[in-house]
């Protein structure tokens, strides 16, 4: 399986059910809204210097999905075009999820990376607890997500509610299988990255071994410690070098990015 730059903020975890919370707390409103754009840069290192590999850009909307409310996440993945020469990405994946459950209605994936393209379009079912993609169906757990869904349903988690150490479930349907995954919460700390300073909230995903990531909790992630709860930093060891993400520019978040101490 290829591995790609919307990849960094997927939450492919291991299968491990001991010291997990019953069901993620949550915030009583959405941490985003219609109109909400975040773009980020991945910098790659290999000899102890960072270069741009690519961009990320995640945009949100509002929208009617079979005459349900639902939010519609487009993220669009690019490599920079300095080095298409040597690996070219143009990645594509779309997220209907319900306004106010979150749970996923329908998950689109177009990859083109190099000479490996892919695509997909999987309806979740949410009355039957199915998924059907490709003239298969696919049995779900109940709160089962996407995994675009998953990294919005996760900034509404109240981390307030948790103790460091915890860790918080996600079941995430991607590649034909679901996996019972979890966020480990580690507090909080001030981080600075390209953009600037943040107050932060640290999380550990635990991520699967995979054709790029090593397995085990290796990717650190940061989000803001405010209300908007935006990923601004991961950072994670490859399986050459390691790969560093920020957060570069944001158009209409939901609240003050009250987390923000300086700007670079």
């Amino acid at each position: 399986m290829k591995t790609h730059l919307i990849r960094l903020f997927i939450f492919m975890l291991c299968i491990d059910s001991s010291k997990l919370s019953a069901q993620p707390i949550m915030l009583p409103n959405p941490a985003f809204q219609h109109g909400e754009q975040i773009r980020f840069t991945v910098f790659y290192n290999v000899i102890g210097l960072y270069v741009i590999a690519g961009t990320a850009t995640f945009t949100t909307s509002l929208e009617q999905y079979n005459n349900l409310a639902a939010y519609h996440v487009v993220a669009i993945g690019v490599t920079n075009k300095k080095y298409d020469w040597i690996f070219k990405v143009r990645d594509r994946y779309e997220s209907y999820f319900d306004a106010e459950q979150f749970r996923s209605l329908r998950f689109v994936r177009k990859i083109n990376e190099g000479d490996f393209s892919h695509q997909e379009d999987i309806i979740f079912n949410r009355t039957t607890n199915t998924a059907y993609s490709n003239k298969k169906s696919y049995k779900l757990t109940r709160d089962v997500l996407d995994v675009i869904n998953a990294i919005y349903f996760a900034r509404n988690i109240d981390f307030n509610a948790y103790q460091i150490g915890d860790r918080i479930p996600i079941d995430i349907f991607l590649d034909e299988e679901i996996y019972h995954t979890y966020i480990k919460y580690m507090g909080k700390e001030v981080v600075k990255t390209k953009y600037g300073t943040f107050k932060a909230i640290k999380l550990k995903p635990m991520l699967i071994k995979g054709s790029m990531f090593e397995g085990g909790e290796k990717m650190t992630l940061w989000v803001t410690d405010d209300a908007n709860h935006i990923p601004v930093r991961a950072e994670s060891p490859i399986s050459v070098g390691s790969v560093k993400v920020d957060m570069m520019s944001y158009e209409k978040l939901r609240y003050p990015l009250s987390s923000l101490l300086a700007i670079d």
